[in-house]
């Protein structure tokens, strides 16, 4: 999979150091991957989860760093690549208020 944006991964990594070694394996993974489709993403990220945002976008959600964090992505399997949208503690994640945002 190609991954847009992994600079943003990398500033989350920057910004939230004890996610770090979790985004750094998330990349390597997805890097590596060649899913077609979500039962294959699921088999690689069994935690993963499959979100309709409220503007009916699906995403990707990621546990990260022993469930603290969430990784928000859309994958488009068609084509192999990954956009990294949103990292949010999972306190923050909880409160839903990203769902209005993508």
């Amino acid at each position: 999979m190609r991954i847009i944006k992994p600079g943003t991964v990398r500033e989350w990594m920057r910004r939230h150091p004890p996610a770090r070694p979790g985004l750094e394996g998330w990349l390597a993974i997805i890097k590596a991957a060649k899913w077609r489709n979500l039962a294959e993403l699921k088999r690689t990220f069994p935690s993963a989860d499959q979100v309709t945002t409220d503007s009916k976008r699906r995403v990707i959600v990621f546990n990260v760093a022993g469930n603290k964090f969430r990784l928000i992505a859309a994958v488009h399997f068609n084509t192999g690549i990954v956009f990294a949208l949103d990292f949010l503690t999972h306190a923050d994640y909880s409160k839903d208020r990203w769902k209005d945002q993508l």
